[in-house]
């Protein structure tokens, strides 16, 4: 069948749409023949017989795979407009730039022979609805995909094998860059850039936290470097001057790049169904063990590979571990571990300035009223103090040297901090010099020009002259080289180290530090119930070595404690009522102080002082809804106490009532007012009058007075005082 003949009358009725598609922003700028041939295939419609006006060109979906699901919206568009039956024929170069993705395309061509829309491209006009011109059209969508299958095979193959001869230049990280040579990979010629990641690299050394180095850098005022473009034969990458963050400190201790290895295939591709129902993919860090390649010792690195490994240890470490893993933990986190479960133990702070420690464990040991109660709760300070005496005990031998070494770490992180500093008073005088040549080449004339660039001397001049005050700050606080005095007086530091860990300007996170460097862990079991309660320590040393200490501990006191449920009564309670209407109220319901007694007005008084409960203030003139007790409810109502009482054990009167043994409580609305009245209107039968009118029993009745199906009054005169019932709109019995 020709092209004209598959062409019809109701074909030419909907609309020609042209779709145009390049898979990437590169083609589209670079393939500029092939965009412009889509866009001429609006005149092949026009051919076909459509007018100018039922042409619509779709060209949403520029720089976007066509093996993408779900994410090309005018693709989508496409199909809905199919599915409605408002497109008579779909114009593409090729079947590649409709879909990549059979899924894709025969959902298309299901709905365009349903919906008798017809596909155009190169090579003809072809109806879906017809087998041949169907068969035709999937196999060139089935050749489409494996051309595509095969261009990427070839692509990754290309790529991978590059990249396990170590020779795939990709992406490097600040500090590094590319050589001439295949694979070479060469440290950064700025010595600023190289100067603060050694520095970087020497701090963890010392410190042992990625977060405490990137303290250390923002402490000196070290600027960071960042690379803002990627890699160019011709010129070394820009770099840019910030400020330090967490995220690039990390990224530079963890980059296997720094420490002389090549790798590729750290991340792998992962699709997922998002949130709103479309296809997504995103990356997903490996493990070492499944990286694709790694090649170590391929260039010179700021460390070896071993250091490398050391650091992503501890690194590692510096986490809260999971439950019954005791770990390690980094300086912040306690060494003490449950000897019973094993879990890591918490820190809680108590006293009037909280400065005084305890340890608790997270597990669950037992339930006591539902509650768990945890199976060790036991101070601080009491096992601080003997675990700090077990350690300057073993410490003693090697004091001298800790001293000495801390005092060179010490001497060693100022000298990195003034080298970097001095790297910088470089790099500002040139940019001081770089300006003023260009402000030199310039007419001078020419002030739209000399205006802006003496602009650019001046500041940076003012650069230059920050960078050196700041240097001279720097050096002026460096600490002096020890002589041989100072280091007499550190031998005799170290042989009374007790003087040096009970020092004002030792903190916590010092001596947190230095227990970390001889202990690994600190297993507390706590024994209460034995005649002498005590804790039992086991020490584990870092080599293997176990010391065992018990800690007496302070036998429990009785604690004196007025009941949670008193304390909640008494605050509803003093809401409406004084302080000896409540201790008649407790008392009556048998409740006791904390000491045995019965509750007086003033004991009542003085529990609610202790836990700042306001008194009770009563109001002046009672109002409208307001609940009132039983006898001034009865005076408002006209009625004696005793009826009151009776109506509201009957059901006819609302009551409340805080709690059992506490006094009624009326609340007088309007409609109470009404119910009670001195005379009955007529008709109105009493209650055993009522009962034999509706031929029911007296309970059914007030069954039906309670639920409002029967209307009923209270008098409060006469000779027969009480119920009064409506029967007169109810005729034979309610059944």
């Amino acid at each position: 069948m020709s092209e004209p003949s598959k062409v019809t009358a109701s074909h030419r009725s909907r609309q020609a749409v042209v779709y145009v598609r390049q898979s990437t922003l590169t083609q589209l700028e670079r393939n500029a023949e092939s965009t412009a041939r889509q866009y001429d295939l609006r005149q092949r419609a026009i051919a076909l017989g459509w007018s100018r006006e039922q042409v619509r060109v779709i060209d949403v979906d520029l720089g976007i795979s066509g093996s993408v699901l779900g994410q090309r919206n005018g693709f989508e568009t496409l199909v809905a407009d199919v599915a409605m039956g408002q497109i008579g024929i779909i114009l593409a170069l090729e079947v590649s730039r409709l879909a990549r993705d059979n899924a894709a395309w025969y959902r298309l061509l299901d709905l365009a022979g349903a919906c008798d829309t017809l596909v155009a491209d190169g090579d003809g006009v072809y109806h879906p609805g017809l087998f041949n011109d169907r068969l035709l059209l999937g196999m060139k969508g089935m050749l489409s995909e494996c051309e595509l299958h095969v261009l990427r095979a070839r692509l990754t193959g290309g790529i991978r094998n590059k990249a396990a001869r170590g020779e795939l230049r990709t992406g490097l990280p600040v500090g590094l860059v590319w050589g001439e040579a295949d694979g070479q990979i060469l440290l950064h010629p700025d010595e600023a850039v190289t100067g603060v990641i050694a520095a970087v690299f020497d701090q963890f050394a010392v410190s042992g936290s990625v977060r405490a180095t990137w303290l250390w850098l923002r402490d000196n005022q070290l600027r960071w470097p960042l690379q803002r473009d990627g890699y160019r034969r011709d010129r070394l990458p820009e770099i840019t001057w910030v400020e330090p963050t967490y995220h690039a400190v990390h990224t530079t201790l963890t980059h296997p790049a720094y420490a002389g290895a090549y790798v590729f295939g750290r991340t792998r591709r992962q699709r997922y169904v998002a949130d709103d129902g479309h296809l997504r993919a995103r990356e997903h860090r490996l493990p070492q063990d499944e990286w694709e390649v790694l090649i170590t010792d391929h260039h010179r690195g700021f460390i070896d590979w071993d250091t490398y490994q050391a650091n992503q240890d501890r690194i590692g470490a510096n986490i809260r571990p999971q439950q019954h893993q005791p770990g390690t933990g980094a300086v912040r986190e306690g060494l003490a571990t449950c000897g019973t479960c094993g879990r890591k133990l918490a820190v809680f702070y108590r006293g009037p300035a909280k400065s005084t420690p305890g340890y608790y464990c997270n597990g669950t040991g037992e339930l006591v009223d539902g509650k768990g109660v945890r199976h060790l709760n036991v101070g601080g300070q009491a096992i601080d103090a003997a675990v700090a005496e077990a350690f300057l005990v073993a410490l003693s031998p090697a004091a001298v040297q800790a001293c000495l070494t801390a005092a060179e770490q010490l001497e060693a992180g100022h000298d990195a901090a003034l080298d970097q500093h001095r790297r910088q008073v470089e790099q500002a005088r040139y940019a001081a010099m770089k300006a003023e040549r260009r402000y030199r080449a310039v007419d001078a004339d020419n002030r739209l020009v000399a205006r802006g660039l003496e602009t650019e001397w001046n500041t940076a001049l003012q650069h230059v002259a920050n960078a050196e005050a700041e240097l001279g700050r720097r050096e002026q606080r460096r600490p002096v080289p020890l002589t041989d005095a100072q280091r007499a007086t550190i031998l005799t530091l170290g042989d009374d180290l007790d003087q040096v860990w009970t020092a004002p300007t030792t903190t916590d996170k010092d001596r947190k530090q230095l227990l970390r460097s001889l202990l690994e862990e600190v297993h507390i079991t706590v024994h209460r119930d034995h005649p002498d309660p005590h804790a039992e320590l086991l020490l584990r040393w870092k080599g293997g070595v176990i010391s065992e200490l018990s800690v007496p501990l302070r036998r429990p006191q009785p604690t004196i404690r007025t009941d949670e449920d008193t304390i909640a009564l008494l605050r509803r309670l003093a809401a409406h009522y004084p302080d000896a209407q409540i201790a008649g109220i407790l008392n009556r319901q048998g409740r006791r102080t904390a000491r045995g007694l019965s509750y007086t007005a003033s004991r009542v008084q003085s529990l609610r002082y202790h836990w700042n409960i306001p008194c009770h203030q009563p109001a002046n003139q009672p109002q409208e809804g307001e609940l009132l007790n039983v006898t001034a409810a009865a005076n408002q109502l006209g009625i004696a106490p005793s009826t009151l009482l009776r109506w509201l054990n009957d059901g006819f009167v609302a009551g409340e009532q805080i709690t059992p043994g506490a006094p009624w409580r009326i609340r007088l609305t309007h409609d109470l007012r009404g119910m009670v009245v001195d005379d009955a209107p007529e008709g109105w039968l009493a209650l055993h009058h009522a009962s034999r009118a509706l031929g029911v029993s007296r309970q059914t009745v007030l069954q039906k007075v309670k639920r409002g199906e029967l209307e009923a009054v209270l008098t409060r005169t006469g000779r027969r005082k009480g119920l009064r019932i409506n029967v007169s709109s109810t005729t034979g019995t309610l059944f």
